[in-house]
């Protein structure tokens, strides 16, 4: 039975890092942009979903509805002041650039909010929970989850049914050819990147709500993106689902080997799906 547990704590995890991957995915996988400061983002959008949960006494959904259009905005600068003068079929200049957004973010946050752990209250939901026999499952995992599926078939039919979908994938296969059918490759990763920090946005809430979060918590955060992107296979939106689901499980089954062991377990699945299979499960060769 414990065994059945951890499958199940499992997939619930696992949807917490879907949504860490799903905008790594589309930023790495589908536009080819290294982005080394995306689980800093998602920290610095944690912690001021904190400081609004406090100072305003929000709710988990209420803070939702405001933290994801600023973590939106958020990208959208990002990608037309920085990251648009770097993109390019190098991805170089894109890695430097975000290592040193990385460092200054992990700074600022450090001055401003301090070394301290915290939290957002969630109003009981996070503790929360149906027993189901001899096995508890959590609500909010629950909820967290629903919303990573959601997330990602929204995703994936916007890269594959809309007008902008077809130009994005238009513009990271070749960009001049793209400009020559009358789309702005620019503008066009520029709602990108907002839309891959938007969704950011949903997992600061939820992080906050499950866990703590710090201003050095951010390079753990981008590991598991980046595992689990690789692990489902780059450009492929339900592949990084499910590469978050083989990270999430193999991590709870590790925890019930070992407390020690439940990280490096994950990472050991990692290194294993790259040796058998580098170009992912649902990747082509």
């Amino acid at each position: 039975m414990q065994w059945l547990d951890a499958l199940i704590q499992g997939v619930l995890l696992g949807g917490l890092y879907a949504q860490y991957a799903l905008g790594m995915a589309l930023m790495f996988g589908v536009m080819r942009i290294v982005n080394i400061s995306h689980g800093d983002l998602m920290i610095l959008l944690a912690l001021v979903g904190v400081s609004l949960a406090v100072s305003f006494s929000l709710g988990p959904f209420v803070l939702l509805v405001l933290l994801v259009p600023i973590a939106a905005a958020i990208g959208y600068v990002l990608q037309h002041a920085v990251l648009n003068r770097v993109v390019s079929q190098d991805p170089l200049p894109s890695i430097i650039a975000t290592f040193g957004l990385s460092i200054a973010m992990q700074n600022a946050m450090l001055q401003i909010w301090s070394a301290d752990t915290r939290s957002i209250p969630g109003g009981g939901i996070e503790q929360a929970s149906w027993q189901v026999g001899p096995i508890f499952i959590g609500v909010l995992p629950v909820i967290v989850l629903v919303v990573a599926t959601a997330l990602t078939g929204g995703l994936d039919a916007v890269l594959r049914f809309s007008k902008f979908g077809r130009a994005l994938r238009a513009s990271a296969a070749d960009v001049e050819a793209a400009a020559l059918t009358g789309i702005n490759p620019k503008a066009v990763y520029a709602w990108a990147t907002a839309l891959a920090v938007g969704i950011l946005g949903f997992a600061a809430v939820f992080q906050g709500l499950r866990s703590t979060v710090a201003p050095s918590d951010g390079p753990a955060q981008l590991i598991y993106a980046f595992e689990a992107v690789i692990i489902g296979g780059m450009g492929s939106v339900w592949g990084a689902f499910m590469g978050s689901m083989v990270l999430g499980i193999s991590q709870a089954i590790g925890f019930r080997i070992s407390p020690g062991f439940g990280i490096l377990a994950g990472h050991l699945v990692f290194l294993a799906v790259l040796a058998v299979r580098p170009q992912g499960i649902f990747g082509r060769s």
